[in-house]
Order: C-alpha cells, then sequence, then structure tokens
C-alpha cells in the first residue's frame, strides 16, 4: 500500500438534537415552561395595557392594525400556503364591509345612537360568507392557471370591483357611503379595539387548526406540485377553491370589522394601492408564517401614524415630495421587500424564529431552521418532496403519508 492509497477517517457528524416536546424528544423543565408563560404573559399583557392606556385616536390606529392584521392572514391562505399571488383581494374586503354595513342599516335599522351586539354579529357572519362566496368565484375561474396569469385574473377581478359592485347606489348608497355604526357597549374606540382583538384570536386559532388538518396539508402540498398532489388522491380543483373560499372567509371578517371601525363605509377605502399594500406586508412578514404576517401587517398599518410624531420629518416629505404622509408605506413597502426577497427570505418571522421556537416549547437557538451549531438542520425541506442530498442529486419524491392521503373518514379539524 503506497501513501497516496491512504485515506483521511471521516469525521463523525454529531446526530441533531431533536428539540420536539414531547416524550421522545426535548422538553423543558417546569421552570422552563414557567419562564415560558412569564415572557407571553408580559408580551400580550402589554399589548392590552398600551391599548387601554394610550388616547382614543391612537386606540382607533390600534384595532385598524387589528384589521389589517386579519387580512394579512386571509391574503396568506392564498400567497403563503397554496402558493398563488391574488392582486384582487380589495373585492373581498370591499364586498364584505358594504354588505355588513348595508344590513344593520337597511335590514337591522340600527341608528348611530343604537346598534345591538346580536344585528353585528349576524352582519359579521353575513359578511364572512359573502367574502368567501366572492373569493370562490375566483378560485373557479382561476382553477387551471397560476403564476403571472393568475394575478392578471385577480388584478382584473379587483378593477371590476371597484368600477361596477362598489357603484352601485342600492348597496354603497353613492358618495354619502353606506353607515355602519358600532354595536352597543363598543361604541368607543378602546373597548372597539379589544372586540377586533377577539375576532384575531378567533381567526388566528381557526388558521391553526387548518394548518393541522388534513385540508391544510393538502393544501401545501398543491403549493409544491399539482401534479404530484393529484397522484396522491388530491382532489386539486377542490382544494384550490377550498383555499380561495378560506381565503375569501378571512377578508369576509376583516372587512365587516372595518366598516364598523370606519362607522361609514365608501368606495375609495378599496383600491388598487391598498390592495398592493396588503401583498407586500405579507411578504415583508414571512409568507407561510401566521406570526410574522400578524407583525407584519402591523407594522404597515401603524407606520403612517408612527412618522406623523416626528413633525420634521412629516413637513421634509410634504414639501420634498408634495404627497401625504401617508403614502409613504407605497415606497418603503417595495424596498422592505425586495430587501426580505434577497437578504431575508422568511421576512420578520425568520428573524424572531429563535424566540418563537423557544416560547412553543422547543430548544432556543439562533439558527432559524431549528438546527444546531453541529450537524445537519433538525429538518429539510417541508412538503411532499425531500431536501436535496449532499452529493447535488435531485429530490426525489416521498412516499405517500398517511397522514395526507389516508382514509378520508374523520378529520384532524
Amino acid at each position: 500500500m503506497t501513501d497516496l492509497d491512504v485515506t483521511e477517517p471521516t469525521p463523525p457528524v454529531e446526530a441533531p438534537v431533536d428539540d420536539r416536546p414531547g416524550p421522545s424528544g426535548f422538553s423543558p423543565s417546569p421552570q422552563g415552561w414557567f419562564a415560558r408563560v412569564v415572557v407571553l404573559i408580559v408580551i400580550f399583557g402589554g399589548v392590552f395595557w398600551v391599548t387601554a392606556s394610550v388616547k382614543g385616536f391612537w386606540a382607533a390606529r390600534i384595532s385598524l392594525a387589528v384589521i389589517f392584521a386579519i387580512i394579512g392572514l386571509s391574503l396568506n391562505v392564498v400567497l403563503g400556503y397554496l402558493g398563488q399571488l391574488s392582486l384582487g383581494h380589495q373585492a373581498f374586503v370591499g364586498i364584505s364591509a358594504f354588505v355588513a354595513a348595508f344590513y344593520v342599516t337597511k335590514s337591522a335599522h340600527c341608528t348611530t345612537d343604537s346598534c345591538s351586539i346580536g344585528s353585528f354579529l349576524i352582519a359579521v357572519v353575513i359578511a364572512a360568507l359573502a367574502g368567501a362566496v366572492a373569493a370562490g368565484i375566483l378560485g373557479l375561474v382561476a382553477l387551471r392557471i397560476r403564476g403571472l396569469y393568475l394575478a392578471l385574473i385577480t388584478l382584473a377581478y379587483g378593477f371590476v370591483a371597484e368600477r361596477s359592485l362598489f357603484e352601485i347606489p342600492a348597496l354603497t348608497n353613492g358618495g354619502a357611503g353606506q353607515p355602519a355604526p358600532r354595536p352597543d357597549g363598543f361604541v368607543g374606540d378602546h373597548a372597539f379595539a379589544y372586540l377586533c382583538f377577539i375576532f384575531l384570536a378567533i381567526v388566528l386559532f381557526i388558521d391553526w387548526r387548518l394548518l393541522r388538518s388534513k385540508v391544510g396539508r393538502a393544501i401545501l402540498s398543491i403549493k409544491q406540485s399539482d401534479a404530484v398532489a393529484a397522484t396522491y388522491g388530491i382532489n386539486v380543483t377542490a382544494y384550490k377553491v377550498l383555499a380561495f373560499m378560506m381565503s375569501g372567509l378571512f377578508a369576509g371578517i376583516a372587512g365587516a370589522l372595518f366598516a364598523f371601525h370606519e362607522t361609514n363605509v365608501v368606495s375609495n377605502n378599496f383600491n388598487f394601492s391598498n390592495s398592493l399594500l396588503w401583498v407586500l406586508m405579507v411578504v415583508v412578514g414571512g409568507l407561510g408564517r401566521r406570526t410574522g404576517v400578524v407583525i407584519g401587517s402591523a407594522f404597515f398599518a401603524l407606520f403612517p401614524y408612527l412618522i406623523t410624531i416626528y413633525s420634521g420629518f412629516n413637513n421634509f416629505f410634504k414639501d420634498t415630495f408634495h404627497r401625504d404622509p401617508n403614502y409613504i408605506t407605497l415606497v418603503i413597502g417595495p424596498l422592505l421587500a425586495v430587501l426580505t426577497i434577497i437578504q431575508f427570505p422568511g421576512g420578520i418571522a425568520e428573524q424572531i424564529s429563535p424566540i418563537t421556537r423557544w416560547l412553543s416549547g422547543k430548544r432556543f437557538t439562533k439558527h432559524p431552521d431549528g438546527g444546531h451549531a453541529t450537524g445537519e438542520p433538525k429538518s429539510g425541506k417541508r412538503g411532499l418532496f425531500k431536501r436535496r442530498s449532499q452529493n447535488g442529486a435531485e429530490p426525489e419524491a416521498a412516499e405517500p403519508s398517511k397522514e395526507l392521503v389516508g382514509s378520508t373518514e374523520g378529520s384532524d379539524a
């Protein structure tokens, strides 16, 4: 044997640490769970304390941020989970807002002095169903297209709603707008902000349960590949329409809350610039990551009002660009989106993932994907494909998952 035949021994690779909560993986100690609970109490308690302590103007802005968060979660179902671009989301939100306002004013006969909580809840339910139907129609139209062509279809859908549905005098009450008085007990800005928080919690719970169900896993598989999902027995057509309808359902709830937030709904509130802004806040927040989407949406809702605190910057924007400071979000938004795509593909959610993973009961690590300094990351690419192997070979199709394509009897939801 020559020296050339001698090979260096391959250093052993440390096995990844299983940090999943449970008996087979990492489980925090009682002190660890106590620390996590304390941090969560501080975070949520701080949000509610700020909402209660600020003046009415800022309480109204907080409720608007919560409504934007629901809109972001709505768009995240299509853009983040299904992988389809929608540029006509103002149609779903606008239709739902006008339907809610029309019901409480024309059908429930609410006035500015009195509107029962029952009428309010019925209006929210009807608006949510209207949004789901409107989104379902778009889903049926866009079944066989995706990418740029789907974006054009959704863009046209939004413009049609702006130029036709939002111009119906019986629905919109013309230029005067459709009144939408707030329900009794929630007329004040602070009380209405807490009401919006309740609906945000409901939407977050539904979204969480959706992803943990077979329906959610099927929608995520369609994002990877329509053809492969179909070979596993997934009804691609039905799940696409279902995803659009779920998105429209969330948008309908947000539209109803927006109507009662404004107390008078006009068509100027629902245009393409708002739809583009909603797409940007989902991208910056992190596609498919509900925590990042909520934070990103709140940021874009509050940013135009936060910059007005410093009068020098406010006057500079007016004098230099001759624009209202509210337009700065349409300037900052694309810049943040480009930065997100190039430098931080996971958005805000990726940057805060060490904290969110720790709060969920996993081991604290600075690696966004949950890996550790030694060894490979804990998990590979999710979906129907395995992650690319170390020798550069193409990923092979994963074996059918019993959780994904198993018997249709029963449900995880």
